[in-house]
């Protein structure tokens, strides 16, 4: 049996292994996707040690080298980054390579991991995931839909900065990116990282990506096409919208990254008949794109949708 799983700290939360062990159920693949919790201190050893020992949350034990590919999930993506870049840095090959590459390096952080004969490939799959919800859940395609378009995306954490990578990318032809984050040090952090890049990055994101203050919103807000909620407010029923109602508007599209309920920014917006849509999808898409990853197949998408909305149905 092949086997594959989530690293975090913790995990035992997380919905990925419904999604991928009804995927493989459905393809007939002999696999099993298990969740193991590997402790901060732990991490490059289980990344570079392929005979590191660890327990899965029933405490069954298996070298790392037994998992062909892995999702990593808090607080690791970024440490385990900067470990897998150290020890396997991004061959620059074709466009499919840069891409992913761009994806990588804008977040900086990563979600998922394919064992191959010589080296652990690493990738940010939730920056496509995005993409393809967009497309999927919106009806809204990020190279026409959005052509030329302005955005506006609160929240520049980790969501955030996917978010921001999936939308920057030089196919999307949008025309301004703008963010906002009621943290200065997030903001600051974010800054900081743009600033590290490869200069022609750097220069893309200097013309595509403004930062903006509270005050700016309202008239942002009335020139875009599309709103993106990367950030956790409206995760429990007592947050504040994470903007003022009445600015939302005809014409606009709203996302929110908040998967767990419906938010006061998703029932507003569908109540003046805009197109809106919650986080399921980027967690769904990640999730897929991650399984076509190892597998080299195509997905049972329908099904892994229909495991995960009954998982969230059950939660809430």
């Amino acid at each position: 049996m092949k086997l594959y799983g989530l690293i975090g700290y913790p995990v035992k939360h997380s919905l990925s292994g419904i999604m991928h062990n009804s995927a493989f159920g459905a393809l007939g693949i002999d696999a099993a996707y298990r969740l193991f919790e590997v402790a901060p201190d732990e991490l490059r050893d289980f990344l570079l040690n392929p005979d590191k020992r660890i327990l899965d949350i029933e405490g069954k034990s298996i070298r790392s080298r037994d998992l062909l590919g892995f999702n990593i999930t808090i607080p690791h993506k970024v440490n385990a980054r900067e470990i897998l870049e150290e020890r396997f840095p991004y061959p620059h090959q074709d466009k499919k390579v840069l891409q992913a590459l761009y994806y990588v390096k804008l977040s900086g952080a990563i979600n998922t991991v394919k064992r191959g004969a010589e080296r652990l490939e690493y990738y940010n799959t939730d920056a496509p995931g995005f993409r393809r919800s967009l497309r999927e859940d919106l009806g809204l395609d990020s190279r026409s839909g959005l052509k030329n378009k302005d955005v506006l995306v609160i929240g520049c954490g980790g969501a955030g900065r996917a978010i921001i990578s999936a939308l920057s990318w030089r196919e999307v032809k949008i025309n301004k990116i703008y963010v906002y984050d009621v943290n200065d040090s997030a903001v600051n952090s974010l800054r900081d990282h743009f600033s590290h890049l490869p200069f022609e990055w750097k220069k893309n994101l200097e013309e595509k990506v403004k930062f903006v203050s509270q005050e700016e919103i309202a008239e942002i807000v009335g020139k875009c096409r599309l709103l993106v909620n990367a950030s956790p407010i409206g995760m429990e029923e007592s947050d504040a919208p994470v903007i003022d109602s009445a600015l939302l508007h005809d014409g606009l599209y709203v996302y929110d990254i908040v998967y767990n309920r419906k938010t006061r920014l998703i029932r507003e917006a569908k109540a003046r008949g805009l197109s809106a849509a919650s986080g399921e999808g980027m967690l769904l898409y990640q999730g897929v794109d991650a399984f076509e990853l190892w597998t080299g197949k195509s997905a049972p998408v329908e099904i892994m949708k229909e495991v995960l909305i009954k998982a969230l149905n059950k939660a809430n």
